[in-house]
């Protein structure tokens, strides 16, 4: 019986170092890559410091430069006008593209995995390219639209359009993505529910309205909470496409963070406007969660 105890303590102990071998990595990368440079942010965001000597405590300075500094206010404006306009455009064009590419059509999974192909790829290379369709004397989307109106858009070169510019290429790269999640969506609603719509005299319209879209509501809050956050953190293509330009007209909050932090060296201050933008996602969400809950009940 000792024995056995034995080998059972020594099983049990070999189980938890072999599980613990396997989780240790994560956590560490965790801890090294992610929980220290938070912790490390949110102090700093209370300091002074230019990445050179050492950090001076501020108190809450970096936050009221942050009330009376209009750079912040027009990328926070940016960054909500950039949200407004993706959220809902890449919800309705991903819905539609499920809805589409759920039937049984000729060559469906062709289709899905062109519509697909833009999220996985490069994202330089996507903006690259756009820059060289938003041309506007050489771009073929202005030479296209000069058939019907005589002064087309300047997109990205213009200050009224490169946001709608970044806009209208954020939606056509993500959308594809959100459509396999519609997909997955789709494919898990019972049938019978169309059954019993149609039977009781529902056309296709009042089956999507019915039917469809509250079965789809757990995708839908989920979608919206990944597109809220991404949108929030949106920086990459604004980088490529107009480095925050024309002006001040695509400068988004993320992209401040950046310009204070490694352009102009304000540490503290970037770290303050990083918290603020935590805040207002987490705000956001917690918004968005309470809300569903409210849908659900109701």
């Amino acid at each position: 019986m000792e024995n056995s105890s034995k080998k059972a303590h020594k099983l049990r102990r070999k189980n938890t170092l072999t599980a613990w071998s396997f989780i240790a990595p994560n956590f560490i990368g965790f801890f090294l890559f992610t929980l220290v440079p938070v912790v490390f942010s949110l102090v700093l965001a209370f300091m002074k410091w230019d990445s050179f000597g050492t950090p001076e405590f501020v108190g809450l300075k970096n936050f009221s430069k942050m009330m009376s500094d209009d750079t912040f206010w027009i990328s926070l404006k940016n960054t909500v006008i950039y949200t407004v306009g993706v959220v809902p455009l890449t919800l309705i064009c991903s819905l539609g593209l499920a809805i589409l590419l759920n039937q049984k059509i000729r060559g469906v999974k062709f289709f899905r995995t062109a519509f697909f192909f833009p999220y996985v790829t490069s994202l330089v290379a996507i903006a690259v390219v756009w820059n060289m369709l938003f041309h506007p004397s050489m771009g073929p989307i202005n030479q296209f639209l000069k058939i019907f109106i005589e002064n087309p858009p300047g997109w990205t070169s213009s200050s009224d359009w490169a946001l709608t510019a970044i806009i209208i290429v954020s939606v056509w790269r993500n959308m594809g993505y959100y459509m396999i999640l519609y997909l997955a969506g789709l494919q898990s609603i019972n049938q019978e529910m169309y059954e019993a719509a149609e039977i009781d005299g529902a056309n296709k319209w009042r089956q999507f309205w019915n039917v469809t879209l509250p079965s789809l509501r757990p995708t839908t809050f989920f979608v919206t909470i990944m597109l809220v956050i991404n949108c929030f953190k949106i920086f990459d293509l604004v980088q490529v496409m107009t480095e925050g330009g024309p002006g001040r007209a695509t400068n988004v909050l993320v992209y401040e963070v950046y310009n204070e932090a490694f352009v102009k060296f304000n540490f503290g201050y970037a770290s303050a406007i990083a918290m603020v933008l935590f805040v207002i996602v987490l705000v956001i969400t917690i918004i968005q969660f309470k809300w569903n809950q409210i849908q659900e009940r109701a």
